[in-house]
């Protein structure tokens, strides 16, 4: 009885002692006073990592041909990156990029309805297209090229372009897109200036400005990375990267998410 009377007194002093308030005379209320604690506390969302999906789409760039250490040229390389974002657990990546693929047969892929399923899932979307368009022309007649012919594919492209991208949105207006740029692969024959350059200069104009028409999208520019091979970048095609071009397009990916300010990715975030 003793024992009993001795366990009624702490836990009444506990009560008391626990649940006082500063201001005397104060009544106190446990569940009160931790339901008003808690009332104004969020848990950011950073301390939830989730599983992100990173999808490729395009031509031979984003397939990763050319890499010699077969590690998925740079999507995969930027996998690896993006997996060390605040809010990321893991990334999974869906690659749909071919080699050879034109613009014209990327938007047959998308309207097809193929590939919904990925797009909509996707929280980045990774492009490359564009090159092949050109090499087109440039089979066409190796020996006599036109800047005039290109000009005219431009307009072409550009409208084709604009319907990727509206096929893309239509699918998933949230994700990030990353439109990688075009380089030269003949510089690597002649480092002097030519007509070339200023078609080229042209086509990466048209797919900059999608990229400033679109809140949550990225222009990246690889043109200077391949200039020439004196930093031995290209595979032994003489066209493709190899390993290392893969290894610094990765990186310049990464310095453009910096400097485009997408709200979910410029500061090493994903909370999208």
């Amino acid at each position: 009885m003793k024992k009993k009377l001795i366990l009624v007194f702490l836990v009444s002093l506990f009560i008391l002692t626990g649940c006082q308030f500063d201001q005397p005379g104060a009544t106190a209320d446990f569940t009160t006073r931790q339901f008003l604690e808690m009332e104004n506390f969020e848990l950011n969302e950073m301390f939830i990592p989730e599983n992100k999906t990173l999808v490729g789409i395009g031509d031979s760039l984003t397939q990763g041909v050319g890499d010699e250490r077969k590690m998925g040229g740079y999507l995969s390389r930027l996998a690896i990156e993006l997996a060390d974002f605040e809010g990321v657990l893991d990334i999974e990546v869906e690659n749909e990029a071919k080699r050879g693929r034109r613009s014209d047969q990327l938007l047959t892929q998308l309207k097809s309805g193929k590939i919904d399923d990925t797009i909509k899932k996707a929280n980045i979307i990774v492009m490359t297209i564009g090159g092949n368009d050109i090499m087109r022309i440039v089979k066409q007649d190796l020996f006599r090229l036109r800047v005039d012919a290109f000009e005219k594919e431009l307009i072409k492209f550009t409208k084709r372009y604009e319907d990727i991208l509206k096929e893309i949105r239509i699918l998933n207006p949230d994700a990030s897109i990353i439109l990688v740029g075009l380089y030269n692969p003949f510089s690597i024959v002649t480092d002097e200036d030519n007509e070339f350059d200023q078609i080229l200069i042209n086509w990466n104009q048209a797919i900059s400005n999608f990229a400033y028409s679109d809140i949550n999208a990225c222009y990246v520019p690889v043109d200077d990375l391949f200039n020439s091979n004196s930093n031995m970048v290209y595979h032994t095609d003489f066209f493709h990267p190899n390993s290392k071009g893969y290894e610094q397009m990765t990186d310049r990916i990464l310095k453009s998410l910096k400097t485009c300010g997408l709200k979910q990715l410029t500061n090493e975030e994903m909370d999208f």
